[in-house]
């Protein structure tokens, strides 16, 4: 399946359907059936290996053979085996991505240290929104995760991409923004941070997309911290130099604000490149409700609207 983060990817579901060691509010699968970090054997790990080896075998140009269970994927023992059998068959680069709770484990390092790329979940370093956010299993502390962040960050040689996903009321503001930024920024071979909202029905109902104003301000923060090209959000500051690779400005912008938000003197120079009226084209934009308007920090930026 295409993804933003991995390019063509194969998945793996390698654990049980919400066997986690988070229960967070906002996920799409629901709550957690069976909350636990004890590591354990779920599948024959040779029987997943095969499997992942016959179909990959199968698919052209596969950029990533990736872990993304309906769970936690490292709380599968047999991890580690599973990665060195793959990569033994296949030449193909291997993906996993982790709530990062258990990275304090030493087993757990050496699994994912096989891996050519790690997506490491930092929503919060406040043990508080901890709590209420990700609603760990009780032996877990923030603390000894960002402990366990740090030392594999520290001596894993492949890429590291972080993944932050933003709740309104619970970590949207700026003092946990800047908090999680600064972390991020601490940490070695970050190659990307993402920022995301809960776009598909989260586990919860009262869970709600933060304010547009607020995800331009996350957006900021991060960058700055970061640098601009270290930060997207999956959604939606950045220069005027942009490619127009399509004959579609519409679609163009739209690819952009997708990633970035877009500051709207910006936007107007893409469209006046096209030789079209930039009042016209953000107006049918704005009509197609498509795209809303931010006023932050004395600009008016494009982001992607969220339904």
């Amino acid at each position: 399946m295409p993804s933003r983060r991995l390019g063509r990817s194969l998945g793996v579901n390698n654990v049980p359907l919400k066997t986690c060691s988070f229960s967070c509010v906002y996920c799409q699968l629901g709550k957690t059936k069976h909350l636990t970090v004890k590591r354990r054997e779920f599948y024959d790990y040779k029987e997943i290996a095969l499997e992942v080896i016959d179909v990959a075998s199968k698919i052209d140009e596969l950029d990533y053979i990736s872990y993304v269970p309906d769970g936690e994927p490292t709380l599968d023992v047999n991890l580690g085996r599973e990665i060195e059998i793959i990569k033994r068959e296949i030449n193909c680069r291997i993906a996993v991505l982790t709530n990062s709770s258990l990275l304090h484990y030493d087993d757990v390092r050496e699994d994912l240290y096989l891996a050519d790329l790690v997506s490491i979940k930092i929503d919060t370093v406040s043990e508080n929104v901890f709590r209420r956010l990700n609603r760990p299993h009780y032996k877990l502390k923030i603390s000894g995760i960002k402990e366990g962040i740090a030392i594999f960050t520290e001596q894993f040689d492949g890429d590291i991409i972080t993944e932050t996903m933003l709740v309104k009321g619970l970590n949207d503001n700026s003092k946990e923004i800047m908090g999680i930024a600064k972390f991020i920024s601490s940490l070695r071979n970050i190659r990307k941070a993402y920022i995301s909202v809960p776009i598909r029905p989260p586990t919860e109902h009262w869970v709600e997309i933060p304010r547009n104003e607020d995800i331009v301000m996350a957006y900021d923060l991060f960058m700055n911290e970061l640098g601009g090209d270290r930060v997207e959000t999956l959604t939606g500051y950045e220069g005027e130099n942009f490619t127009l690779v399509t004959d579609d400005v519409v679609d163009e912008i739209l690819s952009i604000v997708n990633v970035h938000p877009l500051r709207e003197d910006y936007a107007r120079k893409i469209i006046e490149k096209k030789g079209l009226n930039p009042n016209e084209v953000i107006s049918k934009m704005l009509m197609k409700n498509v795209i809303s308007i931010v006023n932050y920090k004395g600009h008016r930026f494009l982001i992607r609207k969220i339904s």
